[in-house]
């Protein structure tokens, strides 16, 4: 059994020698132009999408920031109410 192993430039060999059969030379450069378009197009809306999720993660971090604030403040306050506590059993059992 013989085994046919294309390349990348084998491939790509291939399918530009089938696209001048099925449109001809003459459209060659109008599709290769439109196929240039739409790969800027989708490079330039890949960059927009990538520009808008950081600027979501910007207005998120601050958010975050203060709500990890508030509940380390929380805690400090609990533990404070804690060490309270156990300064007036302390007091209290030294009486």
């Amino acid at each position: 059994m013989i085994k046919m192993a294309f390349t990348v430039t084998d491939t790509a060999l291939l399918i530009v020698v089938a696209i001048i059969l099925i449109f001809g030379a003459s459209k060659l450069p109008d599709i290769f132009r439109n196929l240039g378009r739409a790969t800027g197009e989708f490079k330039k809306g890949q960059l927009e999408a990538q520009m808008e999720l950081a600027q979501l993660q910007q207005m998120q971090q601050p958010q975050q920031q203060q709500a990890r604030e508030k509940e380390l403040q929380s805690k400090i306050d609990e533990l404070q109410k804690q060490l309270e506590e156990l300064k007036k059993q302390q007091q209290s059992q030294n009486k």
